[in-house]
Formats: structure tokens, C-alpha cells, sequence
């Protein structure tokens, strides 16, 4: 549980989904720098920072070799953090490999799991979405396959330029890169908000806060509860500001509308 009083105008921000990496190196780059713009703007009234997931198209560490590329960002995360700022970085499935760089290099704070913050009166339920609900069992089997730590330690055996280079190249099947269509709300199968409906029926959470799912929601669940998803930064580039009593979804730049019930 993670506990943040918010004074003044100050707030926490959370985005999700930049895919850095993808769908070239010149449109990651151009999205890279756009992304430092956004940190740059929110800096001056950021309580706290949460990254939900998918940072990168692709991350994996070795014990002293990095993926090359996105100097950028950590430079700007490395500055938010010497001013005081806490970093949290939540594992998605694109990333699920961060092990302790960020860590180490910038005293960020990492999670697998889902994370309860409480501010001001207010409970937020944060994670990347990844493995949640009942659905997709096919993926949850791999998600194991790829967390166990003998398979992590059987692939850093592989020398990085095949290792990295492999991964970089599988990469191009991924979703966000072939997408040939925009994302649309399935009602029905919007598992992440039943997943939501679920949990709120056991504990109350004010927000729902996560990822994966590349599609900016702002859904109801029960009276005064809500799932907000911060969709991704390929097509969109929403991110959440919470001001201690509500939680806003804002557009960083021009980009399409996000999903609500009244559109």
C-alpha cells in the first residue's frame, strides 16, 4: 500500500502504453521526445509519477548490458528523480524484464502486482492489467513461462546481440505495431472493466487505474467508482491526473476523444 498527502496544487500523474521502440526507430524517437515534453510539463506539480506498463515494445537486462536507445526519457526520469519525485514503474507484458536497473540507477520503485494507493480519503487500484480477470488463459501460461527466473536466467545466457536482437525483431508481430484498425469499445468483452465490476463487489476502490489495453475508457462501475484506462501513446497520448479528489484524463497532444458511457 502505497500512502501520498497531496497539499497545494500538487498532483500524481499516471500514463501507460508508450511502446517505445515501435514502429520504427524515427517514430519512437518522435514519441520519445514528445513524452519528455509531457514530463517536462507536469514536473513542477508532480507528488509522484506511475508508469503502468509497456514502457518499451521491449526491455530486457543483463546483468551489465541495457537495451541501446530511450537515453532520453531515463535522463528525464533520472532529473524528476533527483528533485525528490518518486518513480513507480509497473512490469507489463512488454516489459515484464525490468529487473533492477531503474532501480539502481535512478532509486525507482518497480511492481508486478497490483498496488493500492490511498490519498487525501481517496483508494486507487492501480496495475498494467496484464493476466487480470478469468480471460486469456492462453497468455497467463506464458506470462509464467516468461517471469520464471530459470527461463530468465537460461535467455541471459544468450549474448545480448542475439538476445536483444531477437526480441527486437518478434517484436514487429506485436498489436500496437500491425494495428490496421483503431481500437473500439466491446462492451461485453471489456474484461478489465468486468474485472473492476468483480473486485468492487468484494472492496471499494474510488479509481481503477491501468493499461494494457490501448483504448482511453472513463467507465463506471458502481456509484462513485470508476475504470479509467490510460490507453497508449502510438495513436493517443492520455494520462491521468489525480488532484486528491478526482482523477481527470487528459490529452497531452491532439488525439481522438477517449471512451465514456455518453459517447
Amino acid at each position: 500500500m502505497i500512502k501520498i498527502s497531496l497539499q497545494g496544487n500538487k498532483k500524481i500523474y499516471f500514463a501507460s502504453d508508450f511502446h517505445l521502440g515501435v514502429p520504427s526507430k524515427e517514430e519512437s524517437l518522435k514519441r520519445e521526445k514528445k513524452i519528455v515534453r509531457w514530463l517536462t510539463e507536469i514536473a513542477p506539480n508532480c507528488e509522484a509519477l506511475f508508469l503502468v506498463g509497456d514502457i518499451f515494445d521491449f526491455w530486457f537486462e543483463y546483468k551489465a548490458v541495457v537495451p541501446k536507445g530511450f537515453i532520453r526519457l531515463q535522463g528525464k526520469l533520472a532529473e524528476m528523480a533527483d528533485n525528490g519525485i518518486p518513480i513507480y514503474l509497473f512490469r507489463g507484458n512488454h516489459d515484464m524484464w525490468l529487473f533492477d536497473y531503474f532501480e539502481e540507477e535512478i532509486g525507482a520503485t518497480i511492481f508486478d502486482s497490483p498496488q493500492t494507493i490511498l490519498c487525501n480519503g481517496k483508494k486507487l487500484f492501480v496495475h498494467h492489467g496484464d493476466g487480470l480477470g478469468t480471460h486469456d488463459k492462453v497468455y497467463k501460461i506464458f506470462r509464467k513461462i516468461f517471469r520464471n527466473k530459470v527461463c530468465q536466467w537460461l535467455y541471459a545466457r544468450v549474448h545480448p546481440n542475439l538476445g536483444v536482437g531477437f526480441a527486437n525483431y518478434n517484436s514487429r508481430s506485436s498489436r500496437i505495431r500491425n494495428s490496421k484498425q483503431d481500437e473500439v469499445f466491446l462492451k461485453d468483452k471489456e474484461h478489465l472493466w468486468h474485472f473492476c465490476k468483480t473486485v468492487e463487489m468484494k472492496e471499494h476502490f474510488d479509481y481503477y487505474i491501468m493499461g494494457h489495453r490501448h483504448l482511453p475508457l472513463y467507465l463506471p462501475v458502481a456509484d462513485n467508482s470508476y475504470y479509467v484506462n490510460l490507453g497508449e501513446w502510438v495513436n493517443y497520448s492520455y494520462y491521468g491526473e489525480f488532484d486528491g479528489d478526482k482523477l481527470h484524463l487528459k490529452a497531452f497532444d491532439t488525439c481522438p476523444p477517449f471512451f465514456t458511457e455518453e459517447n
